[in-house]
């Protein structure tokens, strides 16, 4: 056995603990019994590649890839390792792609410059590199290593890669050789500034500070012939200035690189939605930004499309009103931009509630009644199950009072669409009886800490200044987010969701209090957060997990805690004598689906571990250690009649690197 590689020591509290319904088990099994049965004995090649960022159009991580299976799994060993400080020797420049592996190649990006790169699948050898010059739009950006991937497409029989940079530039590359195809765009090359709306610009330097910047984050998707490109802003959290470019979508003929059109994320004069942005702030104000991958259905002709809010992330003040199509879903006509449906999941989104990941798409049977769904998991901890046809709620979602703002200035929207039906992944708002307990001394120690807190409901507004900030449950960094997301299985309906606890304490000060500069009310210093007692979490477990969700029935059929106890928190001298259980890591499940495992890393900060589980039970069937954390979702293919997992880790010195397992030749 590969000694990098090994399945690691037992656990004194081990990961295969679950929380499952018997019913829901029942009827899951028999699903799974079904789509084995009726499943083929032989795959086509595009079934044994990962084209897309999430494995398909859909969005699904799913494979129907079995050659990695319960009996061999702890076999698997390291085929190669690709370092990507090769590319950008920085340990702040983390690896956040997640490769597509297409025609026998995989393609990804890396480092600050986001340079595309071909590697060998076997081997890790790299086949080609593109680079595009540096440009004071890309020394502007905030997002240059926030690269997740390219796209790929066939065009009259050509395959062509598209890279999308931290400039906003978008480039169509020779899957074969790495170099531009000239006849696309100006020479291989789209400015996509020149087609984002009314805002001037300089090829090189940009959009002027004083107006504004956009940048990307996530590759495009290509749908029917056309490529549509998402974009991201400034990081969030520490945002104060009021005015920015909006996040518009942008549309190009696959082939050409014509500009086909462009959505405006904040409706303009005379469109649908622009009444919901009060105080004239559909003129100046910005963001909105598609920064999450996009998912599309290219037999409905639609891109699906998610959003954030706009600026500043925890202060709305100056622009009242629902602002749509901020933290929305937007289903949009992939010819024409029309707009064919929307969802907005958060009103005038002042607890940075964007919607982190591509929706998935999966086609249901609920009641007898058959339904292309779409789900798109949140922040908030709950999963909105839409036909994707009609943008129809398939179980009610219902609007209900929330509390209000006492921020001077600050007007929220008096309610919030809550989901009825699956029920919440996630625990939601805060109380005292949320607070940890593992010893009565803890305990006494949370409720002292939570003295200086205003705890409350999920939509708890964000408070003023030092004192008693309020505490989100899930925060920004909770709930579902990018790292980890949901995969679906197509074959039996079930979605695996990871999320965390992840609680802030976002606290707002008047901007010129803190910079002079400052053209907005308030500012905000982080999302920050509430330490629980001896830097234990505030809260009681578990605090990352993994759940699945029948579609079909709106049941959650079972719940496990993320991977194993922190070490940190295993052997901490206040719980020397306590049996705490399985508490899970506190990090993002990075995981994927196959025709017979749910495979997952334990995410960022965690446990360098790789396990599998039964995805009928959540019961552990292996695990083994890698050289590294996981950082992003994985991806699976077949190549050479070897099936390979390919996963983004942070390499023991501190830098990060692509692994790919294999089982032994």
């Amino acid at each position: 056995m590969n000694p990098t590689l090994r399945p690691p020591a037992a656990d004194p509290t081990p990961a295969s603990r679950t929380i499952i319904s018997a019913t829901a088990f029942l009827r899951a099994a028999a699903l799974l019994a079904v789509a084995a049965a009726l499943a083929t004995q032989t795959l086509s090649a595009q079934q044994s590649e990962w084209r897309y960022w999430g494995a398909d159009a859909a969005s699904t991580r799913y494979s129907p890839l079995d050659q990695i299976d319960a009996s061999n799994f702890e076999q698997l060993e390291v085929a190669w390792i690709w370092r990507a400080d090769n590319y950008s020797p920085s340990r702040g420049e983390m690896l956040r792609a997640t490769p597509i592996y297409v025609d026998g190649t995989l393609y990804s990006v890396a480092g600050s410059r986001r340079t595309a790169v071909a590697i060998d699948p076997a081997t890790g050898e790299t086949l080609w590199t593109f680079r595009e010059p540096a440009t004071k739009r890309w020394e502007d950006s905030m997002r240059k290593n926030y690269g997740k991937g390219v796209a790929y497409a066939e065009v009259d029989g050509r395959p062509m890669i598209y890279l999308v940079t931290p400039a906003f530039f978008m480039h169509a590359l020779d899957p074969a050789t790495g170099r531009k195809i000239t006849s696309f765009g100006k020479g291989g090359t789209v400015d996509l500034l020149g087609d984002l709306g009314r805002w001037d610009h300089h090829p090189t330097e940009g959009i002027p500070f004083e107006v504004g910047y956009i940048t990307n984050s996530s590759p495009p998707i290509v749908v029917n012939g056309v490529v549509v490109v998402g974009n991201s802003h400034e990081q969030g959290y520490y945002q104060y200035l009021k005015e920015n470019v909006p996040g518009n979508i942008l549309a190009y003929d696959a082939g050409t690189g014509e500009h086909l059109w462009t959505f405006n994320v904040i409706p303009q004069e005379g469109e649908f939605g622009n009444d919901t942005w009060e105080n004239d702030a559909w003129k100046w104000t910005g963001n909105v930004s598609a920064w999450a991958p996009l998912s599309a259905d290219p037999e409905l002709g639609l891109v699906y499309v998610v959003t954030d809010p706009p600026p500043v992330d925890y202060y709305g003040g100056f622009h009242p009103g629902d602002n749509l199509f901020s933290t929305s879903i937007l289903a949009l006509d992939v010819r024409t931009g029309e707009r064919r449906w929307h969802f907005q999941t958060v009103h005038h989104d002042v607890w940075n509630y964007d919607n982190p990941t591509a929706p998935n798409l999966v086609d249901i049977t609920v009641d007898g009644r058959d339904i292309k769904a779409l789900v798109q998991v949140t922040k908030q901890g709950w999963a909105y199950v839409f036909d994707r046809e009609t943008g129809e709620p398939v179980w009610p979602i219902e609007e209900r009072p929330v509390p209000q703002s006492d921020v001077p200035g600050e007007m929220l929207s008096p309610t919030q669409p809550f989901v009825t039906r699956p029920a919440p992944f996630e625990m939601q708002g805060i109380t005292e009886d949320d607070l940890i307990d593992f010893t009565p001394e803890l305990r006494a120690e949370a409720l002292e800490i939570v003295k200086d807190y205003r705890l409350g409901p999920l939509f708890n507004p964000p408070a003023v200044g030092d004192s008693r900030p309020s505490i989100h449950c899930p925060g920004a960094n909770g709930g579902a987010n990018i790292p980890g997301g949901a995969a679906v299985d197509p074959e039996t309906g079930i979605l695996y969701v990871a999320s965390t606890r992840g609680c802030s304490a976002p606290r707002l000060f008047p901007g010129v209090e803190r910079d002079s500069t400052a053209n907005v009310a308030w500012v905000t210093l982080g999302p920050g957060g509430a330490r629980g007692p001896q830097r234990l979490p505030l809260v009681k477990p578990p605090y990352g997990t993994i759940t699945a969700i029948d579609l079909n029935t709106g049941d959650h059929i079972w719940q496990i805690p993320n991977g194993s106890t922190p070490d940190r928190i295993r052997n901490h001298p206040a719980l020397a004598s306590v049996d705490i259980g399985n508490t899970g890591a506190p990090a993002h499940a990075t995981k994927l689906v196959t025709k017979n495992l749910l495979m997952y890393g334990e995410g960022r900060g965690a446990a360098p571990i790789f396990r599998a589980v039964d995805k009928m039970t959540g019961a552990e069937l292996g695990a083994v250690e890698l050289p590294g954390s996981t950082i992003t979702a994985p991806m699976t293919y077949m190549h050479e009649g070897s099936q390979y997992v390919a996963v983004a880790i942070r390499l023991p010195d501190g830098e990060y690197g692509l692994v790919a397992l294999r089982l032994p030749e």
